[in-house]
């Protein structure tokens, strides 16, 4: 789905009631999660094991 798709469909299921700053607060985290998915696609990723470790040995 293109970008610009992704983004009608969002707008489509929010509230009537919805502020412009939540909308693009939406946006931006549907942005850092398409560049995360093409990051990991282009092996740039962090495994999963490493964040896993991270997290327990806290």
């Amino acid at each position: 789905m293109s970008d610009k798709k992704a983004v009608i469909e969002l707008v489509k299921h929010l509230p009537q009631d919805v502020t412009l700053r939540e909308i693009v607060q939406k946006i931006e985290f549907i942005a850092a999660i398409r560049e995360g998915f093409n990051q990991i696609d282009q092996g740039q990723g962090i495994p999963v094991e490493q964040i896993i470790d991270a997290w327990t040995s806290k």
